[in-house]
Parts: structure tokens; sequence; C-alpha cells
């Protein structure tokens, strides 16, 4: 065989194992991001159009949040932030407007206390996305429904079940699983104040 051929058998075969490496670094990649992105991961292939650049995006975000220093809440803060919410949910009942106003704030100074830099709201859901996959459409859902609200389009059902979407969010962030738990979806806001109220 002359030097040419084997040349360009070792050029095929380096080719060759190149691909093949690169193909299962992307398998094993889009498995990882599936597995830490959860839901969140369908929801960018459907706004990226497709799977690469859904998953470039992910990578990218992935790697700015895990830039930030995210760390638990001290025990003496996670009290203080629960106590509050059972006061907004309280106040629910004669100010639904100002109480998911409220809730919304608080959400953001949990937020902003465990290390996550608080901007507009569509980089505060997206930096949330990466280690809380699971909750954050509820926080999609209920700023979806202030916003209509803001307008002139809520109701106080509507309301209500904003304050649902965020108190599920606000349990996660808090690390108080219970505060999600204790109630079923179709329950009124009055009933979670009394429920957290024997929790807390």
């Amino acid at each position: 065989m002359s030097t040419t051929a084997v040349v360009l058998i070792v050029v095929v075969a380096i080719i060759a194992i190149a691909v093949i490496g690169f193909a299962l670094f992307r398998i094993r990649q889009s498995q990882r991001l599936r597995e830490r992105f959860g839901p969140e991961y369908g929801r960018a292939v459907e706004e990226s159009g497709s799977r690469f650049r859904a998953e470039e995006r992910l990578a990218k975000l992935e790697q700015r949040v895990e830039r930030f220093h995210i760390h638990p809440l001290s025990a003496a803060a996670r009290t203080q932030y629960v106590e509050t919410w059972r006061v907004i949910q309280a106040r629910f009942v004669d100010n639904p407007q100002q109480a998911l106003a409220d809730a919304d704030q608080l959400i953001r100074d949990v937020m902003s206390n465990r290390g996550y830099p608080v901007a507009d709201f569509d980089r505060q859901a997206a930096d949330l996305s990466v280690h809380h996959p699971y909750v954050v459409e509820h926080y999609r859902a209920g700023h979806e429904i202030a916003v209509r609200q803001a307008r002139g389009h809520g109701s106080t059902e509507d309301l209500r079940q904003a304050m649902i979407h965020y108190r599920k969010l606000f349990a996660e962030l808090v690390e108080e699983p219970q505060l999600a738990r204790s109630q079923s979806m179709g329950e009124s806001v009055t009933e979670v104040g009394t429920t957290v109220d024997r929790h807390g």
C-alpha cells in the first residue's frame, strides 16, 4: 500500500473518530440539558425553533448563572420571609391588587438575598430556570396575570390564581415545600393564610 493511501486512511479515520466523538458529545449534552431544565428545555426548543439553538442558549444561560454566588437563606431570613408571606396572603382579602404587588416584590427580595441579580422580568425568569425549572412557569403565569390586572383585565379570581402561582415559587425559593403542598389549587387565599399559620 502506498504512503498516500495510508495517509488518506489515517485522515479518514481521524475525521470519523472526530465526527463520532462530536455526535456523542451532543447526545450527552442534550440529555444533560433535558434533565437539568425539564419543561424549560421544551420551551426553549419551541421559542428558538431548533434544538441546536435552544441547547446553545440554555448552555450559555447555565454558564451565566453558575457565575453567580447563589446561596441558601439564613434561618432568620427564611423565618422573616415566611412571616411576611403570611401577612401578604392575609391582606389579599381586603386589597388583592396590593397583595399581589407585594408578593411580587417579596419574591424579588428573596431572589436578591439568595444572590440572583434582579433585573427585568424575562431575565429573572431565565435565571431562575437554571435551578428551579419546575416552578419558574408559575412565576411566568403569575406575572402574566399581574400585567393583565395592571391593564384593567384581571378579576379577583385571576388575582387569586396569581397568588397561588407565586406561592409555588416562593415555597421553593425559601426551601419550605410544605407551603406549596399544604393546599389544593382550588382553595381560597384566606384558607391558604390559615394553613400557613398552622405550619409557620
